[in-house]
């Protein structure tokens, strides 16, 4: 006896398969979008500093205040860089979604390190130990994840292949 399957019984799958660029493209956006937000973010925390909890209360720019440098752009490029690179691949269930956002954050910090501004000043000095830490860990966060991925399957995803 032989079982023939009824059309509708792939539709929801048509359907799924229809969203599946969309779902892509929105997941790279969004992973885009957070990285540039995160490096913006950790570039204006490097200089700040112990002192800087009180000083920012008065209205003085961060790094005003006196008192040790804190390293919380170093956490922060740790566990956002993380966080953007699990949700790349997680949304769009594609291996290569974690490149964009890698580039853009590493190319963001090297233009930051590398380029005066017209008073002749860098975003980034090369005596700003915080900083340089932490465009390290943020890019060795983003290798580490792709190390990760490629010793184990890539999480099931809406457009991964998985059942």
């Amino acid at each position: 006896m032989t079982v023939v399957a009824d059309e509708t019984d792939t539709a929801p799958e048509k359907k799924k398969r229809s969203w599946e660029p969309v779902i892509v493209a929105g997941g790279m956006a969004v992973a885009v979008v957070a990285a540039f937000l995160s490096g913006v973010l950790e570039i204006l925390l490097t200089p700040l500093r112990a002192g800087d909890v009180v000083s920012i209360w008065r209205g003085d720019a961060i790094g005003s205040g006196g008192g040790p440098p804190i390293g919380l752009a170093i956490l922060l490029a740790m566990l956002a860089n993380w966080a953007i690179a699990w949700f790349a691949v997680g949304t769009t269930g594609k291996r290569w979604a974690l490149a964009p956002p890698w580039a853009l954050w590493t190319l963001m910090m090297l233009f930051a390190a590398g380029v005066r501004t017209d008073e002749g000043d860098y975003l980034i000095g090369g005596d700003d130990w915080v900083a340089l830490v932490m465009i390290l860990v943020g890019s060795l966060t983003f290798a580490v994840y792709s190390y990760r991925m490629i010793l184990r399957r890539i999480p099931g995803g809406p457009a991964s292949n998985a059942r």
